[in-house]
């Protein structure tokens, strides 16, 4: 669908509710499935200010990474989750078409939860794999700050669906308990769109898919609407990625050799990550009453 469709769909929905009350009917299809990270208790979240809020669990099965020359799949599940709220000031986005969507502020979800991944195993370029993690590293990938731009509409659209900032952390026998690549202030920003992206070379534009949309009122009567995307696959080629720092037994030491095996820094053009096989569910309401309810009875 396109953004301007979207809009619209949502749109007549929430005016339905806020004056009619739904028949109580069989859960929508577990439209809130994975919502129980939901940081409901946070104080951006209880803002009276606020114009909605709601909760976000994404799930992605497969894709890539890449720096340079090196590639990695995923293989396992990437998990990540947290709160949204819009706020007081309103901010929205307009796209080509002329339609407008909400951007959303984010909240983390609780206990470090808010990205949750299993650490990828990385050969090092010209050694054979012959013990992991030590012929080989484990990159564990972790936030680098707040998830911001939050657009669940620019689903179908070129715009970025989010921003997320990360940095990996490189394990290995040899490096040290503080390698990385990346940081708080230097981060990795993954601006990933269902759309077409437009890369600086070499990289060439790719193109993501904005999966199956389902909107669906609140079983119970609340104005709680879930919005399920599923099978969506989210792509960005366009980030820069910062040189290795903190590596080796004597910290520091190793990071020259790390930069020279991966080609780091590496600009913008020269590296991807595709998020394939993702499934979404978003749940938002005018009331974080209301919301919290709609959640507890689903």
């Amino acid at each position: 669908m396109r953004p301007s469709r979207l809009v619209s769909a949502l749109a007549m929905i929430t005016t339905v509710l806020a004056g009619t009350a739904v028949p109580a009917q069989a859960a929508p299809g577990g439209a809130y499935t994975g919502l129980d990270q939901c940081p409901l208790t946070a104080a951006a979240m209880k803002d009276p200010a606020n114009l909605q809020v709601g909760c976000v669990h994404s799930v992605t099965e497969g894709g890539s990474i890449t720096i340079g020359s090196t590639t990695v799949q995923f293989k396992d599940p990437i998990t990540v989750q947290f709160g949204v709220y819009w706020p007081a000031s309103a901010p929205v986005r307009e796209f080509p078409d002329g339609s407008v969507a909400n951007v959303y502020s984010t909240v983390p979800a609780a206990g470090g939860k808010t990205l949750v991944a299993k650490p990828l195993q990385v050969t090092l370029p010209g050694i054979a794999n012959v013990i992991p993690g030590v012929t080989s590293v484990f990159a564990q990938v972790e936030p680098a700050g707040p998830i911001t731009e939050f657009l669940p509409l620019a689903t179908g659209s070129n715009a970025p669906v989010f921003i997320l900032p990360v940095k990996l952390r490189l394990r290995n026998a040899l490096f040290g308990p503080r390698c990385y690549i990346g940081s708080d202030t230097s981060p990795i920003r993954f601006q990933p769109t269902t759309g077409t992206t437009s890369p600086p070379p070499p990289n060439q534009p790719a193109t993501g898919d904005p999966g199956t949309l389902n909107v669906v009122p609140d079983p119970n009567g609340f104005q709680t609407l879930g919005a399920g995307f599923s099978g969506a696959t989210l792509v960005d080629n366009a980030y820069a990625v910062p040189k290795a720092h903190g590596c080796g037994l004597i910290p520091g030491s190793l990071d020259p050799l790390i930069n020279l095996a991966f080609g780091l820094p590496s600009a913008a053009g020269r590296n991807a990550v595709v998020f394939a096989a993702n499934d979404t569910a978003f749940a938002v309401s005018p009331s974080l009453d209301d919301l919290t309810q709609a959640l507890a009875a689903s």
